[in-house]
């Protein structure tokens, strides 16, 4: 299997040699003085990327999955109400988790393409003056559509209504990739995992949780054992897990924490905006849409590129990975067949997204589409080019 070509697929993400070192390392006593000196580092980086000083921050041996879990289990009981939109695989995925946990999910359903309604949750929340609803849930970045949500405009929804619901919060594809801001957005508990925008293999559920949302955990009534924080809590006041922890993991988030806050924060979310934008002049340049339908909406993480009707996106991903060995997004959901995805997160460069552009303009016209050899590369490089001239003027 050629394992040399870097991958577009939206997570796991491509890994830097660095941090593949900092996982494979040897075995531990993980009750020693030594873990604390993993373990601590490691929190406070991941503090540092969510931008809070407020929050506490806790990691499970788990997946984003693992993460929207613990969120919910902590602060809501059987029975709340919460409200919700469903605009893409995941969204939908965290509803259906709510609905099994016995919780009351009030679903505003939208197209797949389209954010999070803030002004319809707002009318919601003011409607309900007995104040049932206990949890706003916003997935920032759906993954499956390639749509970013306004989490601030949210926020001011629920601010403007007047409402005291908990605000939680799916970032598990933008989080070390795109700006959040969880003190400013005053989030209660923030979901991401390893393999996305911290560069890692998966394996971690990082969630932060703010003062407001751990007091709400004294009365949550939800049912909760490997993801109780509670437990997870004492164990850190020990520099230790209540269970084994996966002590590779963590070091690799430590040296994450540690390469995404020297590249700078802001640069981070400059050299993603910049790679997405290529990506977007060589999907205009193809004559193609992406499934995100306003320009607002485009993420910076993962394009979800519509093909024509009547053509299956999924011989597009076929295609790419027989005959160049080179792995795309696959449409999910309401989406599969109609998109294919080109994931543009983690460890990524210009240079390497020009790679699969270029790769995907020659799969498109293996399989026939009216797309000219060169196009969408050449917008890109273009795009480029003026990007990185802005960067030298604005360095000279």
């Amino acid at each position: 299997m050629n394992t040399q070509n870097p991958i577009f697929i939206p997570g796991p993400t491509n890994i830097p040699e660095v941090l593949r070192k900092a996982v494979d390392m040897p075995t531990i006593d993980h009750r020693s003085p030594i873990f604390g000196k993993i373990l601590k580092p490691a929190l406070e980086g991941v503090k540092k990327v969510l931008k809070t000083t407020q929050a506490e921050v806790f990691v499970f041996p788990s997946t984003g999955t693992g993460g929207w879990e613990t969120a919910i289990s902590n602060v809501l009981s059987p029975g709340d109400q919460v409200l919700a939109t469903r605009n893409g695989m995941f969204s939908h995925r965290w509803i259906d988790m709510c609905q099994r946990h016995g919780l009351d999910v009030i679903v505003v359903p939208q197209q797949w393409g389209e954010g999070v309604p803030a002004a319809r949750f707002e009318e919601i929340l003011a409607a309900d003056k007995q104040h049932r609803i206990k949890a706003v849930l916003a997935t920032h970045n759906e993954t499956a559509t390639g749509v970013r949500s306004d989490i601030g405009a949210v926020r001011e929804a629920m601010d403007a209504a007047r409402h005291p619901a908990l605000f939680l919060v799916d970032g598990v594809s933008s989080i070390g990739s795109m700006d959040f801001r969880m003190d400013d957005w005053r989030v209660d508990v923030a979901v991401t995992g390893s393999q996305k925008g911290f560069m890692l293999p998966p394996g971690l559920a990082i969630v932060g949780f703010s003062q407001r949302a751990l007091k709400a955990i004294q009365t949550a009534k939800l049912p909760r054992t490997f993801f109780d924080i509670r437990d997870m809590a004492k164990g850190y006041a020990n520099d230790a897990y209540p269970y084994t922890p996966p002590v590779g993991l963590l070091n690799g988030l430590k040296i994450a924490c540690d390469m995404l806050l020297e590249e700078g924060l802001e640069n981070v979310f400059a050299r993603h905006h910049r790679i997405a934008g290529g990506v977007r002049q060589a999907v205009a340049a193809w004559g193609m849409n992406l499934c995100a339908v306003r320009p607002d909406l485009h993420s910076d993480t993962v394009s979800a590129i519509r093909v024509p009707d009547g053509f299956d996106a999924n011989r597009f991903v076929a295609h790419a990975l027989n005959a160049y060995g080179v792995s795309f997004g696959t449409g999910l959901g309401d989406v599969v067949g109609k998109v294919f995805r080109i994931g543009h997160l983690g460890s990524l460069t210009d240079v390497m997204a020009l790679s699969g552009i270029a790769t995907a303009e020659m799969v498109l016209v293996d399989l026939g589409l009216p797309i000219r050899l060169g196009s969408g590369v050449a917008a890109a490089q273009e795009f480029y080019r003026q990007g990185h001239a802005a960067i030298q003027r604005e360095a000279a």
